[in-house]
């Protein structure tokens, strides 16, 4: 007996769920957030430059790397949010290292500049990623009562 097969593409639950994010990612709140961590990226990626700590190899390349990190992020957020919005947890993630990198990379680079900027960007970071699966979420609250509303009338 042959079983038809479908693709897990076609499969009407994700269907659903993609058509739910993409909505959520059109709003001006959502887009706002994307954009926010890709800025928020690209400032810890040129951070040790702005603020001047470049001493600090160590932290330099931290932030560097994670800020490359976080900018790629908050592209592909804002380019394909429906399928990427679990990188939200990412960026929550990495704002939560962002804050306990200057006590925790090698090196005495725990100075008044470092602390401030990573605490402060990280912070940030770490909000950017709660607000953006808030969004993600009521989205997803907004579809349910929605497709309520069309079977009761």
């Amino acid at each position: 007996m042959a079983t038809p097969t479908s693709r897990i593409e076609e499969h009407p639950d994700l269907v659903e769920m993609r058509a739910r994010y993409a909505r959520a990612a059109s709003t001006p709140t959502a887009q706002g957030l994307e954009a926010l961590t890709m800025l928020a990226g690209v400032f810890l990626l040129i951070s040790p430059w702005i603020v001047g700590f470049t001493r600090f190899n160590a932290l330099t390349v931290n932030n560097f790397v994670t800020g490359i990190t976080l900018a790629v992020i908050g592209l592909t957020l804002a380019v394909a949010f429906e399928r990427t919005y679990g990188l939200s947890m990412a960026v929550c993630a990495i704002g939560a290292w962002t804050v306990l990198s200057p006590w925790l990379v090698t090196g005495n680079v725990d100075t008044i500049r470092t602390i401030l900027t990573n605490v402060i960007t990280g912070g940030l970071l770490f909000l950017l990623g709660l607000a953006l699966l808030a969004v993600g979420r009521r989205g997803g609250k907004g579809a349910r009562a929605h497709r309520k509303g069309e079977t009761s009338g």
